[in-house]
């Protein structure tokens, strides 16, 4: 089982996600529960369309670090 970073945006009405390391998995919501089973099953979907297709499905590498900063 692998691991992959999500970023997940505020995009006004609704909530978007990506995956760093693979290009083009992306998802939306309207909650951040709702976002986030989105793209867990957007990031099934793209890994079995990719070996379907006889792609390499690449490692994830990407981390998330939060920095804290002062206003």
């Amino acid at each position: 089982m692998s691991k992959y970073a999500v970023v997940i945006e505020d995009a006004g009405p609704n909530f978007c996600a990506y995956v760093p390391d693979l290009p083009g998995c992306v998802s939306a919501g309207l909650t951040i529960e709702e976002v986030t089973a989105n793209i867990h099953e957007a990031i099934e979907l793209h890994i079995e369309l990719m070996i379907e297709q006889g792609e390499d499905v690449p490692r994830p590498t990407s981390q998330v670090v939060l920095v804290e900063v002062a206003p």
